[in-house]
């Protein structure tokens, strides 16, 4: 790292501290800190929480899958796309959670279910999150040391300690001045900041790789792939063991029943002006991500390239001394492409790769400090007692909660040992939440039937399942052999002799085992427990209930075609041309997807013709696509920020909005 580099880091860091100082002045109450008033616009929480999706975590998982699959997981995607569509165009679970009003998930549980439940989902909630974030740090710091080539350990005062667990604790403090000057409000505007000014940075980056490596050296690396491990042909992986078409199945299944239940970010979901910003929101960030996947591509090619290609292995010396140097094979799995990133980029682009996935790294951490804190302050504390807190006694807990997050994330860093890839770890982890809050989020949204009993069911289920993976992943070493004296012999003791290494059942498989047994108890339980219908009305604000001053219009009765792709009263002309352009792009590739699938299954297309499809499909797209959607969401980004501190000088804020609920109904309510 030269001084360029580091100018090139703090430059942006300054304006974004800066920019935070600015806002905090505008957090007058809770609401504020929790869901920023409710005030943005689609723009700023689309470039917002794209932002925050270019965390270094992210990065390095999706490092660790293509250094395994390449592009052979892109290619089966294109089976989720009607869910994609369906989930973002209609606003699945967004638009009525949005009408709630609520400002966590678990807050809508006791809208819907009942404040004990409430209390129960918020701390499985809790529990889930800050054990699913607690090995955000100790990755991103690590990611830091061997792309920046820091050494792994530093002599200060006397004390030898690890160089990851300093830079822990620096980002960690910028992250948590950032959450705690002013909450939601804070990280949504910085988030959205950060989230311009990387669009820009991308096309720099973008260019210079396009320069270093062309596409002929790229097929050169992927395809020297061994049979059955094709890192283009998604016809010849039957040897990739994680990352499969059971792999994309899985996660079909989850994407649907799991739409909104992770709660990293949640504040996201009550923060937009009404619901039909929220809707729009989702709709929009279909067009933003075009940049950020053509940067995230390219560096994970580059750096495959890097590590393969024969006209490079002069420069992989260094590479292999370092990699050599870890020890622990998981890590060296994570950080083998960080490294090789570290080595071949140009000094300046480093620096702008450094920052960009610094930028990143706050925008999620924010949030998920915020996320996990909150949630235990709003759905466990808050319920519990007896007597309200005032407002800024209120917020003081909140902020206590974020920084309790943040040390245990440190801590559980420095001593958690992780066995499984990032993906498989996150799946597993979330499950203990997610397994069961899908069946109570879905089925309290759009079935009125639906109980607390049932709603209880489901979530224990769903915790059970993900805790005994946990276990049995973290604890193997001395469940296995007692497993082995239980059976004696016979094909299941073949089978765990033969897995004796790590738990055969990975993340994936187990978050699928726990979401199918929530979804049959939810529904059994919930038709034998039912004796009245719930007033869903009244929980969305519509009809007699609804709310003057969210400008949200009823649909006409009858039949339209523009409501099968979500379009309804609400829509202006360039709403419904947004929706249509998302929905015919998407469309496209389904169908292009659909031809290939049957084509290569009667006659298979050799490798150059993979190579030509992927240069189209993830190269020259994104690179036109993404040119048009930096202008645009640039131009949206600044115009919903402007109308944002407009709007926060006039709002009228009421104390009794600060998450409590009576009577199946928020306090501020009649």
């Amino acid at each position: 790292m030269t001084w360029i580099d580091w100018l090139i880091i703090l430059i942006p860091l300054g304006i974004i501290g800066s920019v935070a100082f600015i806002t905090q002045r505008h957090v007058k109450g809770v609401a504020d800190f929790m869901a920023g008033s409710r005030c943005a616009g689609r723009y700023l929480i689309a470039n917002a929480r794209g932002e925050m999706g270019m965390a270094v975590i992210s990065t390095v998982a999706m490092f660790e899958v293509f250094y395994q699959a390449g592009f052979t997981m892109g290619f089966w995607e294109f089976i989720r796309i009607p869910v994609g569509m369906f989930i973002g165009l209609l606003g699945f679970v967004v638009y009525r959670y949005r009408e709630t009003r609520a400002m966590t998930m678990a807050q809508f549980f006791e809208i819907r279910y009942s404040r004990n439940f409430r209390v129960f989902a918020g701390l499985m909630a809790f529990i889930s999150g800050v054990i699913n974030y607690g090995i955000f740090p100790a990755v991103a710091a690590r990611f830091f040391v061997y792309f920046c080539g820091f050494p792994t350990e530093l002599h200060l005062a006397g004390l030898t300690m690890p160089t990851f667990a300093v830079i822990m604790a620096v980002y960690l403090a910028f992250s948590l001045t950032m959450t705690l000057s002013g909450g939601q409000l804070t990280i949504m505007v910085t988030d959205c900041l950060e989230g311009i000014l990387s669009l820009w940075m991308y096309w720099v980056v973008i260019i210079t790789l396009m320069v270093m490596f062309s596409w002929s050296e790229i097929y050169q690396a992927l395809s020297s792939a061994p049979s059955g491990r094709s890192l283009m042909d998604p016809f010849d992986c039957k040897h990739h063991a994680d990352f499969n078409i059971w792999y994309v199945l899985i996660g079909l299944l989850t994407s649907i029943y799991g739409t909104m239940a992770w709660q990293g970010g949640h504040a996201f979901n009550s923060s937009a002006a009404n619901a039909h910003e929220a809707k729009m929101a989702g709709i929009v960030a279909n067009w933003r991500g075009f940049s950020k996947g053509l940067f995230s591509t390219l560096l994970g090619l580059a750096a495959y390239t890097f590590l393969v290609h024969p006209d490079f292995a002069s420069q992989m010396t260094k590479v292999n001394e370092i990699l050599n140097s870890i020890g622990d094979p998981q890590i060296v799995n994570q950080m083998r492409m960080p490294v090789a990133l570290g080595v071949l980029l140009p000094v300046g682009v480093k620096g702008l790769v450094c920052s960009l996935f610094l930028l990143g790294l706050i925008a999620c951490d924010s949030s998920y400090l915020h996320s996990w804190g909150s949630i235990f302050i709003q759905d466990v504390m808050v319920p519990l007692r007896r007597t309200p807190m005032s407002p800024k006694g209120h917020i003081l807990a909140l902020r206590l909660a974020v920084f309790g997050v943040a040390l245990f994330g440190f801590l559980f860093s420095l001593l958690f040992r992780q066995t499984d890839y990032i993906l498989m770890f996150f799946a597993l982890t979330g499950a203990i939440y997610i397994g069961g809050a899908g069946s109570a989020i879905i089925g309290g949204l759009y079935w009125k039937k639906g109980t607390a009993p049932a709603a209880w069911a489901a979530m224990i289920t769903g915790a059970s399942f993900a805790c005994a993976g946990i276990l049995c992943q973290q604890g193997w070493s001395w469940i296995h052999p007692e497993l082995l004296d239980f059976f004696g012999d016979g094909l299941i003791y073949d089978y765990l002799a033969g897995n004796a290494a790590k738990f055969p059942i990975n993340g994936i498989w187990m978050n699928f085992f726990a979401i199918l047994a929530s979804i049959t108890l939810y529904v059994i339980i919930s038709l034998l427990t039912n004796k009245e219908d719930f007033n869903m009305d009244h929980m969305l604000h519509r009809g007699a209930y609804a709310i003057a001053s969210e400008h949200i219009k009823e649909d006409p009765k009858g039949f339209q075609w523009g409501k099968l792709i979500g379009i309804d009263a609400n829509f202006t002309k360039a709403d419904k041309a947004i929706s249509i352009s998302v929905f015919s792009y998407k469309l496209f590739w389904f169908v292009a997807g659909f031809i290939m699938l049957i084509w290569n299954l009667t006659w298979r297309w050799p490798l150059q013709w993979w190579s030509v499809y992927w240069y189209i499909h993830s190269i020259i797209i994104p690179l036109i696509l993404g040119a048009i959607t930096t202008v645009w969401f640039t131009w949206g980004g600044i115009r919903d920020l402007k109308h944002l501190f407009q709007t926060l000088k006039v709002i009228k804020r009421d104390e009794r909005d600060d998450g409590t609920v009576v009577n199946h109904h928020n306090l501020d309510e009649p």
